[in-house]
């Protein structure tokens, strides 16, 4: 077993060159998040294109909270290196491509070294900010600014960053930064904006400062798509042994990828991303880019999770290599959900087949029951819409669509058990259903009166379709309770 640790010393001919070039690039970007998906998206993208000649610049990187400094310690002791291995199917076939990152050329701890993190605000050369603080790290928490002590939230951070900057540059009108927030947020641009101008207000900051930051920088709404499975505890052993070094921040990802911008097409010279390869889109509109996502591959996984969980499936793969829940899924996809969807056909048929393929990668495993949290929810964001565009037409909901909707209900057929509310599947295994308590005290109560009164399965339907968690009455829709109801009954 390989006692090395990857470090700059350990690299090939080839990669030999690329590190020190790293090394000796100005900082372009600074990168807020030190953790696996940034690291297995936008690193890997920015380091292909410099491996391109495509892009000169470097990055550096920062934790967005006291808990990543390990991390980063352990970045900084690699040379700023890691490995990623893009493994997954592409056109049906199994690929595996392993990669050297080589992209920081700071590691920056900001708790323990504020001033350096906020003196490289100074830099004339930095051009983007980049970051992935989970969606509760995109917020505003009241705080107060101190001379000399760190800031903890992300949206602080930078509002007292962009302030040294300001002064630093005098306020120049070009020296302003392009913010790229990567959090899985709608408008998370628009977000992180107005979080900043809250600290501004808050700490009283120049009015000449917030005009600066209102016309001089851009905070720019982005979509993005790729699953980063992280460090692969079953194969990394094994991985170093063949290698010849160990790496404690080796990296996994599939080989899909999506980003959308909501930005013009000459920001391309900024990122050449495109230029590079990448599936990266500028647009003036992510709505659809969004949209396409929520109803299909969000969609997707809402539409077979209830009933395959109540059938004994515990992971999307087995579901999709099933050949009746496998062609349900396909189908329901495509013959029931992207007609309800404004877009062009072809387009969302040929993006439903990523979908499928990314379903049937043999190294992820996507378990059912973390994707079932909070199904209600997901539900009526997901698989709704396309039920009520059915249904707003006076038109029968198609089978398919019911009979998730159905599933969904019948999974949702439990009992207060302690803290927790249990269901069973149609064999009769137990499982523990993760939901809003309110949502789950309307079922279980609802499915309780029901049996009660002995109520007929059709019946049944209707009074869950009533039930205030929908936000309207669906039990009025055209054919709907009786298409559920048949599926109650299928399953008693």
């Amino acid at each position: 077993m390989s006692e090395q640790v990857l470090t700059k010393k350990l690299l090939d001919a080839g990669q030999q060159g690329l590190h020190p070039a790293v090394k000796d690039s100005p900082v372009t970007i600074l990168q807020i998040g030190e953790g696996n998906f940034l690291r297995g998206f936008v690193d890997w993208m920015i380091h292909e294109a410099r491996r391109q000649g495509r892009y000169e610049g470097s990055i550096a990187v920062t934790q967005p909270r006291p808990s990543g400094s390990a991390k980063l310690a352990q970045l900084a002791e690699q040379d700023g290196l890691y490995t990623l291995v893009t493994r997954g199917l592409e056109n049906g076939k199994q690929v595996e491509r392993k990669d050297v990152i080589s992209v920081f050329s700071q590691v920056i701890d900001p708790y323990a070294d504020w001033e350096r993190f906020l003196s490289l605000a100074e830099s004339d050369e930095l051009q983007v900010v980049v970051s992935n603080t989970t969606e509760a790290g995109l917020v505003y928490r009241q705080e107060e600014l101190k001379e000399g002590e760190p800031i903890l939230s992300f949206p602080g951070k930078m509002a007292c960053f962009l302030y040294r900057r300001y002064q630093a540059l005098g306020g120049a009108p070009d020296k302003g930064l392009v913010f790229l927030p990567c959090e899985l947020l709608e408008r998370n641009g628009d977000e992180l904006k107005a979080c900043i101008l809250r600290y501004c207000e808050d700490w009283q900051l120049p009015e000449a400062f917030i005009q600066w930051v209102n016309s001089s920088c851009r905070f720019l709404n982005s979509l993005v798509d790729r699953i980063v499975t992280g460090y692969p505890d079953e194969q990394a052993e094994q991985w170093f042994e063949e290698w010849g070094y160990r790496d404690a921040m080796l990296n996994t990802a599939e080989p899909y990828h999506f980003w959308a911008i909501e930005a013009e097409p000459e920001l391309e010279r900024l990122l050449p991303l495109q230029a590079a390869g990448f599936n990266v889109v500028w647009t003036d509109d992510l709505k659809p880019y969004q949209q396409r996502k929520v109803r299909i591959l969000n969609g997707a996984h809402t539409l077979m999770t209830p009933i395959a969980i109540l059938h004994g499936f515990h992971y999307v793969r087995e579901v999709m290599e099933d050949d009746t829940f496998g062609r349900y899924v396909r189908e329901a996809v495509k013959e029931d959900i992207i007609p309800s969807m404004p877009m062009d056909r072809a387009e969302l048929l040929d993006y439903a087949e990523t979908v499928f393929e990314r379903f049937g990668n043999p190294f992820i495993k996507h378990r059912l029951a973390d994707i079932a949290m909070n199904s209600v929810s997901k539900f009526k964001v997901r698989l709704l819409p396309s039920i009520a565009y059915y249904a707003e037409q006076g038109k029968p909901v198609p089978d398919r669509l019911a009979r998730t909707l159905a599933g969904l209900l019948r999974y949702g057929k439990v009992k207060q058990t302690g803290d927790a509310y249990e269901g069973r599947t149609l064999a009769g295994g137990v499982y523990i259903i993760r939901d809003d308590a309110q949502v789950l005290e309307q079922l279980a109560a609802a499915w309780k009166r029901a049996e009660e009164a002995g109520l007929p399965a059709d019946k049944t339907a209707r009074e869950l379709l009533r039930l205030p968690i929908w936000d309207a009455d669906l039990s009025e829709w055209p054919g709907l309770s009786e298409a559920v109801g048949r599926c109650l009954e299928e399953w008693s």
